[in-house]
């Protein structure tokens, strides 16, 4: 009965239940999750200074437990420089968060500055402080008490050698490696082999030596009588060959004995025809085992290599003792042996090194290219002014900083009286020339009106410049250019052709004119470039990137 008459009642008023149940659905989420705005609060402890002196910003973010905050980082307050930023302090209380950070900011020169807004990000959501005006005052300098004197000039420093003994320690110490390798694998007197030392002994002992290793050898254990003989009478007729000097490797039985015999006839062998018979016989046997695969019996075999060193023997000491001339000839072409063997070593390293250096200039070539491994060689101005030390300072007044391969000289300037009327103070800086293959400079002017600067003028007065020095069909673009601070400024580029001197070829050059300025102020750089020099490319692309004007005078 209850709930017909509620049915009933929202029947009746249908539009008031409607109503207030589309009330109570929208009211009803926002009761339990509302959330309060965030709140960005800042504040200076001064709002003047001494020249050093620093100032404490103070940031403070009033957000809810979940929401994500990100400070300003880095030189975000330029003109003043950030010093320090201090950790963020951090308080809850219940549901909510109060952030807090402090920077310390200072100035190095005087007048009046304007910390700009900061950007505090809140879930990704923009909020921007208050800007604050600051006085930078200078320090007083009681001159009876300090003595001034006045600013010494510019002076010339040499350049650090420190890359190039780098380079020079790098490349000696690869030259070392390659060379202690050299001598290590192929010009060093390397321990002799066991076969080396044997190959090295008289043909007499190295006979004996090999008998002696046929005599334990397990030949005739393992019934291999066909290499037992063909051993015993290599090692015999090498040695007849190397002592005796007559052709026996390549000679038969029958062959061999008759140059034996012919030896033993004219005088120059003595040996008895016993000797010689014995030497037949064994050699007459060796035959039949290596081409009739006969066996003898073991101990027929072991007979024939006591007569064969027997044999050896007999005919060493047979053979007349070596004249002096004859000594003389064996230990020059030993020497001779000798140097043949060295210089084999030598032409093997010098073919290895040159392997080396071939397939390292090759494997340069075609991963880094022919321009850069040439300019890497025999070196290229703007690739050494690119990979160089760098310099990063502030010139003229209203300062202009940016960072270059070399400290830009300042340079006297004789202006027209006409110009000097409105002109109150003009300071130029430069390195290189227009029409070499790199230059820059900076300009700083400051004007006895506070009137805006002229740059139409300005830009118009460096392409008659340009002219002058012989560029020709001159382009020129214009486009905003925004330094690393947010300072806005004007950027006329483009290119030029330009006569080489001594030939009638031409040369491209490109150019960049960067122009800042306000009240009574103008500042300018000015960049020159060789067309197609990716080095200079780079140079200018980092040389703009760190650009950056105090447009406070």
């Amino acid at each position: 009965m209850r709930l017909k008459m509620v049915n009933w009642e929202i029947k009746k008023g249908t539009v008031s239940a409607i109503l207030l149940l589309s009330i109570c659905a929208v009211l009803s989420p926002a009761t339990g999750f509302s959330q309060k705005a965030p709140k960005v609060q800042t504040e200076i402890d001064t709002t003047s200074i001494k020249i050093g002196e620093q100032i404490k910003y103070k940031i403070t973010v009033e957000v809810d437990s979940t929401d994500i905050v990100h400070f300003p980082e880095g030189q975000t307050f330029s003109p003043l420089e950030s010093v320090e930023a201090l950790l963020t302090d951090t308080t809850k209380n219940k549901n909510r968060l109060t952030l807090q950070r402090i920077y310390a900011l200072t100035q190095f020169d005087s007048g009046t500055y304007t910390i700009p807004p900061q950007r505090i990000a809140i879930n990704e959501q923009p909020f921007f402080t208050d800007s604050f005006n600051i006085k930078v005052a200078d320090v007083a300098v009681d001159t009876t008490k300090q003595k001034m004197f006045d600013i010494k000039p510019l002076i010339q420093v040499e350049r650090s050698n420190a890359e190039l003994w780098k380079t020079l320690l790098w490349i000696v110490l690869g030259l070392a490696i390659i060379g202690g390798l050299i001598y290590w694998f192929f010009l060093r007197k390397k321990p002799l082999t066991e076969e080396e030392k044997e190959a090295l002994l008289p043909p007499y002992d190295r006979a004996l030596l090999e008998l002696k290793r046929l005599e334990n050898s397990k030949y005739l254990i393992q019934d291999d009588y066909k290499k037992y003989y063909s051993e015993l009478t290599a090692i015999v007729r090498s040695y007849l060959e190397e002592d005796v000097h007559i052709s026996a490797l390549e000679s038969t039985t029958a062959e061999l004995i008759t140059k034996l015999e012919m030896l033993i006839d004219s005088g120059e062998l003595k040996l008895e025809e016993e000797t010689i018979r014995q030497f037949q016989k064994i050699l007459q046997t060796a035959d039949l085992v290596k081409f009739a695969r006969s066996k003898p019996p073991t101990s027929v075999a072991e007979q024939d290599r006591k007569l064969v060193e027997d044999i050896v023997v007999k005919t060493h000491d047979a053979l007349p003792e070596p004249t002096e001339e004859e000594l003389l000839l064996n230990e020059e072409y030993l020497e001779e042996l000798a140097r043949k063997k060295q210089r084999k070593r030598i032409y093997w390293a010098a073919a290895i090194f040159a392997g080396v250096l071939v397939l390292g200039s090759g494997f340069s070539l075609a991963f880094f290219g022919v321009k850069q491994v040439r300019d890497t060689v025999f070196g290229y101005p703007t690739k050494e002014l690119l990979e160089g030390e760098w310099v990063s300072s502030s010139y003229g007044y209203p300062p202009i900083e940016l960072e270059t391969p070399d400290v830009l000289v300042r340079q006297e300037i004789e202006l027209p009286p006409e110009t000097e009327e409105l002109i109150k103070e003009m300071q130029t800086f430069t390195y290189g020339s227009y029409v070499g293959i790199f230059s820059v400079a900076t300009n700083s002017v400051t004007y006895k009106e506070q009137n805006d600067p002229n740059f139409e003028g300005a830009i118009t007065a460096v392409l008659g410049n340009f002219e002058s020095l012989g560029v020709r069909n001159i382009t020129t673009k214009q486009e905003e250019f925004t330094t690393k601070s947010g300072v806005q400024g004007l950027r006329t580029y483009g290119a030029g052709s330009l006569k080489t001197p001594g030939n009638n070829k031409s040369k491209r050059a490109k150019y960049n004119i960067l122009s800042f300025g306000g009240k009574g102020f103008m500042q300018q750089v000015i960049i020159t470039w060789e067309d197609g020099d990716d080095y200079a490319e780079q140079i200018v692309n980092r040389i703009l990137n760190t650009l950056d004007v105090k447009t406070q005078v």
